[in-house]
């Protein structure tokens, strides 16, 4: 069982995670609370984290694929040409490390190049990614290769080490 990235198409991803649940299938759709503003009123909303992308769980069989093809508004799996691309364990648990803290994070380009690290201690133990200072403040970038989408939170205080 390895975790992959579906592709869905925009504004789908709760429903589409909805239907694979209902298959049996492990899912993790990453969300955050944002404001929304109309102009009568303001409205906490939970929105995906990554847009248009949610993770599952299967061994990908041809079973698991065609389950996941007959639901609607799934566009495909995500890289190698359609055929799924695994995504390390440590990537989907690190994204969910950080999700389930306070500490203040952003989106992030993404990066490939960098000095990999570990952080050491505190709410934030055993989470990795790149290392990255910016104007003094460093951050620690938290990166799922195969959708090109990462997290950064500063980490001035936390003990880092690398990988």
């Amino acid at each position: 069982m390895r975790w992959y990235a579906l592709h869905t198409r925009a504004r789908h991803e709760k429903m589409v995670e909805q239907r694979l649940r209902e298959c049996g299938i492990e899912t993790y759709l990453p969300t955050v609370q944002e404001v929304h503003r109309w102009s009568d009123r303001k409205k906490r909303v939970e929105t995906p984290l990554f847009s248009c992308y949610l993770f599952l769980r299967c061994a990908l069989t041809p079973q698991d694929r065609n389950q996941v093809y007959r639901i609607g508004s799934v566009l495909g799996f995500v890289g190698g040409g359609g055929a799924g691309m695994a995504i390390p364990d440590d990537q989907i648990e690190s994204v969910r490390t950080l999700l389930s803290q306070t500490a203040p994070w952003r989106s992030h380009p993404f990066v490939k190049v960098g000095q990999r690290v570990r952080i050491r201690g505190g709410a934030l133990d055993g989470v990795e990614g790149v290392f990255v200072s910016e104007n003094g403040d460093h951050s620690l970038v938290v990166s799922v290769d195969v959708i090109q989408r990462s997290l950064a939170v500063r980490i001035d205080g936390y003990d880092v080490e690398p990988v």
